[in-house]
């Protein structure tokens, strides 16, 4: 269903290509919006999609992948596909992100920041239920090889 969504917004939009220039699209996409820019940490992105008319954003991996933002112990799912309409610190009508809540996977429909200086950012689902956690938790997270490597010397 994703792909019907994206064919509707390609026009007119945006596109890229490629494992870094999508990398650093998505990062730059989320930092014009406010958001952290860690919040969607994908591996062997194919195509970034942005259509600025509409807002609508997409993002496309070789295959789902699973992500633990370790300082809220929270595991996140994301599919090969992932939608989203965006605005300043918001993202809005997502597909293709989950999250574990006990022992169930949720979708997320919405992900926000009402206010900056409280320092938290909410997670919505399609039945309106929402958890806030803190920002810094979804901040870039610096790559572990190269921290290692700096370790060593």
């Amino acid at each position: 269903m994703a792909s019907q969504i994206i064919e509707k917004y390609r026009k007119n939009a945006e596109i890229y290509h490629g494992e870094a220039l999508c990398k650093e699209k998505s990062i730059e996409i989320l930092s014009q919006m406010e958001l952290p820019k860690g919040l969607l940490p994908l591996k062997d992105m194919e195509e970034v999609g942005y259509n600025r008319e509409t807002g609508f954003v997409w993002l496309k991996q070789k295959k789902s992948t699973e992500h633990v933002f370790r300082k809220v112990s929270k595991k996140v799912s994301y599919a090969t596909e992932i939608t989203a309409f965006v605005e300043p610190r918001k993202l809005k009508k997502l597909s293709g992100v989950k999250t574990k809540e006990l022992f169930i996977w949720v979708s997320l429909s919405d992900i926000y920041i009402d206010d900056p200086s409280s320092g938290k950012i909410t997670f919505m689902t399609p039945a309106g239920l929402s958890r806030s956690l803190p920002i810094s938790a979804f901040e870039l997270e610096e790559d572990e090889g190269a921290a290692k490597t700096a370790e060593k010397e």
